[in-house]
Order: structure tokens, then sequence, then C-alpha cells
């Protein structure tokens, strides 16, 4: 893995978006050989982070033939961002079971799995997405909504013509930090 990015970025094939698509490489290749499920961890945080050390190891392949430097940058990477990302896949669980236990208390006629699922599978929502899962007519699920931001679990926003409500406490959970 580490060699397939020093390759790609050495020869610099693009005029523009390198590195997105090195990254976008890397994903690949863990998940083609089995280490991912899926193209999932987030590595430019981790790239920005320690853009110094990054081009710096890369350098030292160049000019000295220093590989181990840089392979054990690359394994440092995967794993702190797997770290990082598995304790906000846990941040996530713990605050979806929270807010529906909460939901549950408060708001026992419209709490279901179902909707709780759809609440944190993107981090806003709309009247029609949450027709469309089969929970209720658009009427149904708009009552649903105001209800559940008239209690805090969401806030709307008019974007143009429709209405989000945003789940603004998974929202700072994804937050890159």
């Amino acid at each position: 893995m580490a060699i397939i990015h020093y390759q790609f970025e050495a020869i610099h094939p693009f005029f523009d978006g390198n590195g997105r698509t090195g990254r976008i490489i890397l994903l690949l290749y863990l998940k083609m050989t089995g280490l991912l499920d899926l193209p999932a961890l987030y590595f430019s945080n981790y790239i920005i982070q320690h853009k110094d050390k990054y081009y710096t190891n890369l350098r030292k392949v160049t000019e000295e033939g220093n590989w181990e430097d840089w392979i054990m940058y690359m394994l440092d990477m995967v794993e702190q961002t797997a770290l990082k990302e598995r304790s906000q896949i846990a941040e996530i669980e713990k605050l979806m079971n929270e807010m529906g236990t909460e939901i549950q208390q408060k708001l026992p006629k419209i709490y279901s799995k179902d909707l709780m699922e759809e609440l944190f599978r993107l981090p806003y929502t709309k009247r029609n997405q949450l027709e469309k899962t089969g929970l209720g007519n658009l009427k149904t699920v708009g009552n649903y909504l105001k209800e559940l931001e008239n209690n805090g679990f969401l806030k709307s926003e008019q974007v143009g013509k429709e209405k989000l409500y945003l789940n603004f406490k998974l929202v700072e959970v994804l937050r890159v930090k």
C-alpha cells in the first residue's frame, strides 16, 4: 500500500487532483485486499495534520531510498485513522441509543426503530425521504418531524422550497476534529 501510494505520488500524473486520487487508490487497495469491508476511512485529515512528515518521508524515499520511514508513516496513518473513526462510530451508536430512549419516553406514539435509523442515515432528513421509507404519508411524517423539532431532537432549516430537518447532535459528532 505504501509503495503504491509513493509510486502514484512520484509520477503525479494529473495537473490537479493527484492527492485525492492517491487517497482513493489507497482505500480501494485496502478494500480489494479485504482489509476494509467498505472504503470508508478518511485519510485526508491525518495527512493534513502531519503534512511536513508526509512530504519529508516522500522525499526521503526519492532522495535516499529510505522506505522504512515512509512505510511506518503510512501504517501509522491507517492505524490512527481507523482508531479515530472507530471511536466516532461508537459515539454515533451511543447518541443513537440515547436519543432513541429519549424519543421513546417523550414521544412514544412516533418512536420506531425505522425512524431512528432514518434520523441517523444522514445528518438531515426531509418529509419525502421519510415517506419513501414507509413511515407514513407526507402529512404524518411531517407531523413526526415537527414533534421531533418541538422536543429539541431536530432543527429545521428552509433551503429553497424544501424544509430540511437537521440532526444537529449527529452533525456535531461528525465534525472533523
